[in-house]
């Protein structure tokens, strides 16, 4: 087993995806003048590409051609991508990775498919810790609430927390902590896809000053205006990879038994969100413009103009 520095922050970091939550902790890490590497397939397209090395440069990650070419110079591994790519990540690790590196799942992913990714990474001697993000990782940044599950988190929990994460070991019992994410993501991501119905629909109708004045008074501590803004900028910003999460939260609803009708709802409305946006109904992604209106109105007329487009009937 390799040996590695009793100090994290002596540690080779490598990120598994330079996506938002990828270049937020390479930024808080290399300000800590953390070393730190990072492979993306996005990294191979010319158009896609080309923000994420321009953003490594500025920050000092290098960048790998393969998720083997990080996995063999890490001795810490962050995965944050798609919540379908979490064990094909995993699997392209493993054949790589090295003995007793440390490999943190970030994705949200349900229970079982942690259990086959950790299969994979313990097997090739890597050691596997499950994370579960509890909350919107921008806010708080390197600082989000973070769960951790699985026979590793105890001893890699401190460490993390030298490293500025706000790491609390859920359970030594892996699956444990996704169960607490995707059960929260059943009423988050749900709350944020009858919101978009909800608003669009009284919107068309005419009735949205009186169904949010109803809303406030049921739920007088919430600012249903400000949320509801909030709520359509995030599933216009991120509803890929939401629907992709949401599919998970379902199959982890499925696990049980049950079946999962609002959670296959959602991740239905957040694709179809997803795909207005891709697009540019929204604006073009990467604009000061893209899903920044202060008002959920402006977006839920352009979704009712979109529909018009489609269905002009309806």
């Amino acid at each position: 087993m390799t040996t590695l520095s009793a100090d994290p922050k002596q540690w080779n970091v490598g990120l598994i995806g330079y996506g938002e939550v990828g270049r937020i902790l390479a930024e808080d890490l290399r300000q800590q003048d953390v070393k730190v590497a990072a492979y993306d397939i996005k990294l191979h397209s010319d158009q896609t590409g080309q923000p994420l090395r321009e953003h490594a440069v500025r920050h000092g990650v290098a960048l790998t051609a393969s998720h083997a070419d990080l996995a063999r110079q890490s001795d810490f591994i962050v995965s944050a991508v798609t919540a379908s790519q979490a064990v094909p990540v995993a699997k392209a690790c493993a054949a790589a990775v090295k003995q007793g590196a440390w490999f943190l799942d970030f994705n949200s992913a349900s229970p079982g498919a942690k259990q086959r990714a950790a299969a994979l990474i313990d097997g090739a001697g890597g050691r596997y810790v499950e994370g579960a993000v509890m909350t919107s990782l921008p806010p708080y940044r390197i600082k989000v609430p973070l769960l951790l599950g699985g026979g590793g988190a105890a001893a890699l929990a401190p460490k993390l927390v030298e490293l500025g994460f706000a790491a609390k070991v859920a359970s030594n019992t892996l699956g444990v902590a996704s169960a607490v994410k995707m059960c929260r993501s059943v009423m988050i991501k749900g709350l944020e896809a009858m919101v978009i119905e909800s608003f669009t629909t009284a919107r068309a109708y005419g009735v949205e000053d009186a169904v949010l004045a109803s809303l406030k008074e049921t739920f007088p501590g919430i600012d249903w205006e400000k949320q509801g803004a909030y709520f359509f900028q995030r599933a216009i910003e991120h509803g890929r990879r939401r629907s992709e999460e949401v599919r998970e939260v379902a199959e982890t609803v499925r696990e049980i038994g049950l079946e999962p009708w609002s959670s296959q709802g959602t991740a239905e409305r957040q694709a179809w969100v997803a795909d207005l946006a891709d697009e540019g109904l929204f604006g073009e992604r990467g604009t000061k413009g893209f899903a920044r209106a202060a008002d959920w109105r402006t977006e839920a007329d352009k979704i009712l103009a979109a529909i018009k487009r489609e269905k002009p009937d309806s």
